[in-house]
């Protein structure tokens, strides 16, 4: 009988600089299709650029925060991008745009921008707590 265990996947590596973004991709797909539960994705640090609608990648090349957009929506798994990383790297949601007086905002959907409660709660509420990290 197999035991099916949840998951929360913390991606710290830029897309366009690390392996991070694909891998964890293959990663939660691959959780998914064995029939696991996926938490939630907490994107820290270079990660939340993955949460940019500003990134336009080649055309020759795979549009990572696209397809993870894209994945998020499909099976309605939450996806969290760190405040202070967010706002260290240019990274707002209407909200942030609001309280900062910014001319626009840039984040993903469904991304969303939350603290390290989030990243807590995962910790205390998934079975496994996965991270992918970029280069040093």
């Amino acid at each position: 009988m197999s035991t099916s265990l949840s998951y929360t996947l913390v991606i710290t590596g830029a897309p366009w600089s690390s392996q991070a973004a694909q891998t964890s991709l293959a990663f939660a797909r691959a959780v998914i299709t064995a029939g696991h539960r996926l938490d939630r994705v907490f994107l820290y640090g270079d990660g939340v650029h993955l949460a940019s609608a500003l990134s336009a990648p080649p055309s020759d090349e795979p549009h990572w925060p696209q397809q993870w957009s894209e994945f998020l929506s499909e099976h309605q798994i939450p996806g969290i991008a760190c405040i202070a990383s967010a706002l260290r790297r240019g990274l707002v949601d209407e909200r942030e745009q609001a309280r900062y007086e910014l001319s626009a905002h840039n984040l993903r959907a469904p991304f969303q921008i939350a603290g390290l409660g989030e990243w807590v709660d995962s910790t205390l509420t998934s079975d496994r707590v996965l991270y992918f990290h970029g280069s040093a």
